[in-house]
């Protein structure tokens, strides 16, 4: 089962967004956004090391109590070190993974961020590779939906 959809990040081009540089309140709305004159650049806001970045979509829910949801898309940096407690792309026996990273002397384990998956204790018999680190989660909110209050 495909768990991961990696494509490179394609740096080479400029999309500049408008911005919303005093933030977006979730109370009262402000008049002074309607004049959003800056933009931010996704590519130069999120992305460090261009040439070891990739994009992944998620696929399944063992990460969904770390708030990753299927059709989530992950920012992985291949260039980064792996670090114990990061969110890390592995390539585990020949399929890709979502899993947070536990390091320990003489042993890996990747761990899932939902109970109704078991860790997994990397041994010598697994091919495993640590491919790269998440740096950021883009949300996939169009799926969501929200609980209808009566507004009297």
């Amino acid at each position: 089962m495909k768990q991961l959809e990696i494509v490179g990040a394609d740096t080479s081009s400029q999309l500049p967004l408008p911005y919303a540089d005093q933030g977006i309140r979730a109370g009262f709305p402000s008049p002074a956004q309607d004049y959003m004159d800056l933009s931010i650049d996704l590519n130069r806001e999120l992305i460090r090391n261009p040439s070891s970045t990739f994009y992944g979509r998620v696929k399944g829910d063992s990460m969904q109590d770390a708030g990753v949801s299927e059709g989530d898309v992950l920012v992985i940096d291949k260039s980064l070190e792996p670090q114990d407690g990061d969110m890390a792309v592995c390539f585990l026996d020949g399929e890709f993974t979502l899993k947070f990273i536990q390091l320990e002397k003489d042993a890996i384990w990747l761990i899932p961020a939902n109970e109704a998956y078991d860790p997994i204790r990397v041994t010598v018999e697994n091919e495993f590779l640590i491919w790269g680190i998440v740096t950021y989660t883009i949300k996939n909110n169009r799926k969501k939906t929200f609980k209808k209050r009566v507004v009297v």
